[in-house]
């Protein structure tokens, strides 16, 4: 199985989704992506995380972030469940697409197998998330086993931070949230944080003395 993390391109695959073909470099090209895998279809948790992912879809559209899930059954299959998602969540409506990975053969090529959970059929997936910039590149990857549920409050936020980070010569701290200050990236001098950065910024006192955790908002 192919190490696909962060900083790795994002293979150029074409894939079948219940939306039709799609190849996996123009889809993602000029925005960001959430590309986040589930272990199977009509599998409870599963259900619970695709019908969440639809609920805040408009908040990650919003930030200018498609989204795209991916499954190890068939196109039929995923039209058949996303009935059941849709009324498990009311009033979410999964309009992204969803890959069909019957064979379990893009699983491997994306990094999204869980080494510990199996079927008849051989490794499911794992509970995957890369999120993918402009530049084809992943920028952040979440691995959960199949047990464990993501948090999409935890996917939003980081989303916000990595915009933020691409933006601005910022970083966020522990327990960040949006709203909340930055800190300026350490290759950042005083002088051009004065510069960069005309709301100011505060330096924290510390016992080393060495002024290096600058707080900022952006």
């Amino acid at each position: 199985m192919p190490g696909l993390t962060i900083g790795d391109t994002i293979p150029d695959l074409q894939v079948e989704t219940n939306q039709g073909k799609i190849k996996l470099h123009q889809f993602c090209a000029d925005g960001w992506t959430i590309l986040f895998s589930h272990p199977g279809d009509f599998t409870p948790v599963c259900t619970t995380e695709l019908g969440k992912m639809a609920q805040y879809a408009k908040e990650f559209y919003q930030r200018g972030v498609k989204l795209l899930g991916l499954s190890c059954d068939d196109v039929q299959s995923h039209n058949e469940w996303i009935k059941d998602i849709e009324a498990y969540t009311p009033g979410a409506k999964v309009n992204y697409p969803i890959i069909a990975d019957p064979k379990r053969e893009i699983i491997k090529q994306l990094n999204m197998v869980d080494p510990d959970e199996k079927d008849s059929t051989g490794n499911l997936p794992s509970r995957a998330l890369h999120i993918v910039g402009p530049d084809l590149k992943i920028k952040l990857s979440f691995l959960y086993p199949a047990t464990t549920g993501r948090n999409m409050d935890e996917v939003l936020r980081v989303i916000e931070s990595l915009q933020k980070a691409s933006k601005f010569k910022v970083a966020t701290p522990a327990n960040w949230k949006p709203g909340d200050p930055v800190v300026i990236t350490p290759d950042v001098t005083n002088e051009q944080a004065k510069e960069m950065f005309p709301q100011g910024f505060e330096s924290v006192e510390l016992p080393s003395k060495k002024k290096y955790l600058r707080l900022t908002k952006v």
